[in-house]
């Protein structure tokens, strides 16, 4: 009872002073990049989200948190504008057929994401390469977006200080597909794809939609001119922040587990919660009643054995030899009725006979082997000798040494 306190006392030290130091180092921000709505810290969106709701004041934002075929189910626009801010956009293949459909009626596009399904890019004529030694081996500088004077009259550089944008697109040949911005090395990354009666945008490095980059300068022209050629009174605007938790290609094919298809439902996820309270509650009151350690029973003893030894020894005290070699000749029966099935009430020589073949004996060795037991069993004494030359002749038997 003593130790249980303590282990708690400890646990809930523990928790205290790790409290206690997120709080001491809580003026450091995150550096996640969430590209959430609702982040504040330098990579989330929310300074994003707030001027597209300036821009769009006539629209109200509708919020998607599902895959992109069910949240492009139900439109019939011809003149929305979709937005995603995400690290990753990996949307399968009925992710691409939704997203063409919804394009193809005029609908728009607007993805920012450094990591871009492969398959969506290739159907859009581009190819998306991803610069990991800059990301991750060099140091942090100014580095700096920039829109293409072609489609933009600001030309205007805007940087900041971080990792260097490196994403770039590759194999542009398509001539639907137009270069509107690239990085300080003159590298496309933003591009626009005509497709049927609508557009995609598809930008290749969503730090330039972020928090910490807009929010550096006059870094938030970038997004207002970026959305420049976008409708500019949509039907609706769709924000989807579903793609921005997904991490791989294979979780946005199969994203959501059996448990997270139980927590949509409300009566469930209040069951499951109240169920995992009680398993709290069980371990915590029930560690304080631990049964006493029980200590192992004894193995079982074999008295049979004891109890023959005991019978063996009276026989041989009191010199009844007659009687010993009746058990024994007894048990050898038994033996040859158990192990070669065959009846032993008649001893012939058909049974000598079939013994010696069960056994692999010669019929002489058999034979001789019975003719001694018959000897034994119509005397009515035996000497010490008899009784040991029964019993040598029965063990080589059972041995296989006759």
């Amino acid at each position: 009872m003593k130790k249980s306190f303590a282990y708690y006392l400890l646990f809930f030290l523990c928790i205290i002073f790790l409290h206690a130091c997120k709080q001491r180092g809580s003026e450091l921000p995150s550096l996640k990049e969430t590209y959430s709505k609702t982040d504040k810290n330098p990579f989330g969106t929310y300074v994003f989200f707030k001027q597209a709701t300036q821009m769009f004041k006539n629209n109200d934002i509708r919020i998607r948190k599902d895959k992109l075929q069910t949240n492009l189910y139900h439109f019939d626009d011809t003149g929305a504008l979709y937005i995603n801010i995400s690290k990753n956009y990996f949307i399968g293949e009925e992710g691409i057929i939704a997203a063409k459909e919804f394009v193809s009626k005029g609908n728009s596009m607007f993805i920012a994401s450094e990591n871009i399904d492969s398959s969506f890019l290739n159907t859009l004529g581009v190819s998306l390469v991803a610069d990991l030694y800059a990301k991750f081996m060099q140091n942090m500088q100014y580095t700096a977006v920039q829109l293409n004077a072609v489609f933009f009259k600001d030309t205007t550089r805007y940087s900041y200080y971080y990792l260097p944008f490196s994403n770039h697109f590759t194999k542009i040949a398509d001539s639907s597909v137009k270069i509107l911005g690239r990085d300080a090395n003159g590298n496309p990354n933003f591009v626009l794809k005509f497709y049927g009666k609508g557009r995609f945008y598809i930008h290749c490095d969503p730090r330039a939609f972020s928090n910490y980059f807009l929010l550096q300068k006059n870094n938030y022209k970038y997004l207002e001119l970026a959305l420049a050629f976008v409708p500019e009174e949509p039907e609706h605007v769709i924000w989807d922040n579903y793609y921005n938790k997904i991490k791989t290609a294979a979780a946005a094919e199969n994203s959501k587990s059996g448990l997270a298809v139980l927590l949509m439902y409300p009566a469930m996820a209040w069951g499951f919660g109240l169920l995992v309270l009680l398993l709290l509650l069980y371990l915590f009151f029930g560690s304080k009643r631990q049964q006493r350690i029980i200590a192992p029973l004894p193995a079982n003893v074999n008295t049979s054995v004891t109890f023959a030894d005991t019978i063996s020894r009276l026989y041989l005290q009191q010199k009844d030899n007659k009687r010993i070699a009746e058990k024994m000749i007894t048990y050898f029966f038994e033996h040859i009725r158990t192990h070669y099935f065959i009846n032993t009430s008649q001893i012939n020589e058909q049974f000598i006979a079939t013994l010696s073949r069960k056994t692999n004996r010669t019929f002489e060795d058999t034979e001789k082997l019975f003719h001694n037991i018959r000897t034994v069993q119509d005397l009515e004494k035996i000497s010490d000798q008899q009784l040991l030359l029964l019993n040598q002749q029965i063990e080589l038997f059972n041995k296989n040494k006759l």
